[in-house]
């Protein structure tokens, strides 16, 4: 990711109480449905003069964005979504079965143990001797930096969510997930419920939780999905040579990088991969946006 990194700019979104030692949310705050964050998602792009993104996110935030996605097409180039759930019974009933199975007992759906099973579900069903090690390495990140009493709301609202439906997505999607998460059966079925045109699905071979077991595919697949839509072009796939592929750069002009414009003789397309904050400036005009490709 460091190339990626280098030639893009990140913005993470955290929900309402979900910073790094965030206050304990007022008694008679109203946390906001999935469908209300993915609405107002754009709110954070008017105030960034940002035009347009590639959204990224995992499970929840994977739902909240193909939430924005729907809203705002326009405002979206397209959409990486790792273990997104369009059902909030398929989620549960995978959940009361297998961790309760793992626990041995009935249980009250703690937001720890959601997550837990969320995350590492694939790890904790079965002869898994590093259970315990796993469950409390998690447990200690989560209580050094996240207010649980918040964290049982964001729970709740991603428990309550209404369905989701990708059917009439008009933007290009990319469905993450592994073969051993116990998101992957929701994940593959959401596939085959949509226009193959506009979606394509990365199911990754002896893998639960992709980020951590196989983040060089991971990756790859984001790169591809981000040539796809005309960014990144500068940025050479694994086991291309360098030099072969930016030596037609070097001495002409060459369609590229956002929005498919001309480059000049004098900038390289790695030069105009780099972020350039004028050049995203909200005062492009709507007709310089650059086309979604299919």
């Amino acid at each position: 990711m460091i190339e990626i990194k280098e030639r893009s700019c990140f913005i993470h979104i955290d929900v309402p109480g979900h910073a790094d030692n965030a206050p304990t949310l007022p008694e008679n705050f109203q946390f906001p449905s999935l469908q209300t964050l993915g609405g107002d998602l754009i709110t954070v792009l008017d105030f960034l003069h940002v035009k347009y993104v590639i959204g990224i996110g995992e499970g929840a935030g994977a739902n909240v964005l193909a939430r924005f996605g729907l809203a705002h097409p326009s405002r979206c180039l397209g959409l990486i979504l790792i273990n997104v759930t369009g059902s909030a019974a398929s989620v549960l009933d995978a959940f009361k079965t297998k961790f309760i199975s793992w626990k041995g007992d009935e249980i009250g759906q703690s937001a720890e143990d959601f997550l837990l099973y969320h995350k590492f579900g694939y790890q904790l069903v079965g002869d898994n001797p590093d259970k315990e090690k796993i469950v409390n390495e998690f447990q200690s990140r989560l209580h050094s930096s996240l207010n649980n009493k918040n964290l049982k709301q964001y729970v709740k609202a991603f428990t309550s969510r209404e369905n989701l439906c990708l059917k009439n997505c008009k933007v290009d999607l990319l469905l993450v997930t592994g073969v051993m998460s116990p998101y992957a059966g929701v994940v593959e079925k959401m596939f085959k419920d949509l226009n193959k045109e506009k979606v394509t699905l990365l199911k990754v071979e002896r893998a639960g939780d992709v980020l951590a077991d196989a983040p060089a595919k991971v990756a790859q697949s984001i790169l591809l999905f981000c040539k796809g839509q005309g960014l990144l072009t500068s940025v050479v796939l694994p086991g291309v040579d360098r030099n072969r592929a930016f030596s037609t750069s070097s001495g002409g002009s060459c369609e590229g990088g956002a929005g498919g414009r001309r480059l000049s003789r004098g900038m390289s397309m790695e030069d105009y991969d780099k972020p350039n904050i004028r050049r995203l400036s909200i005062t492009i005009n709507h007709e310089q946006l650059p086309p979604i490709k299919k």
